[in-house]
């Protein structure tokens, strides 16, 4: 009687291992799919599009949505130079292009 118990227990501990098995595997298919969305909404920009500052480099980004389109600013001392004239920020992250210029007196 023991031995069928045993073999019994071991059956149900092997099922368990292997249904644990499959459900890793499913999420890690499920992420990696998911991966391409990410890294297409990544924010195209690696500096503030008002003072040309790296981004963190004054600690955390102010991040803004502008009619849909989210901007980035080192801090928010550069939020009234973008309300002066949006468009203009909003075509540099929308084409990527960071602006030019030396904005090291920021």
């Amino acid at each position: 009687m023991k031995f069928s118990i045993l073999s019994i227990s071991s059956v149900a501990a092997l099922s368990l291992f292997l249904l644990s098995s499959c459900d890793k595997s499913e999420s890690t298919s499920t992420s990696n799919e998911s991966l391409p969305s990410t890294e297409a909404s990544e924010y195209p920009l690696k500096v503030c599009v008002v003072s040309g500052e790296e981004l963190g480099s004054m600690g955390k980004p102010v991040v803004i949505d502008h009619e849909g389109t989210e901007i980035r600013f080192c801090c928010k001392s550069c939020l009234p130079d973008f309300k002066k004239d949006p468009e203009k920020f909003v075509a540099m992250v929308k084409s990527g292009t960071p602006p030019e210029g030396d904005h090291s007196g920021h």
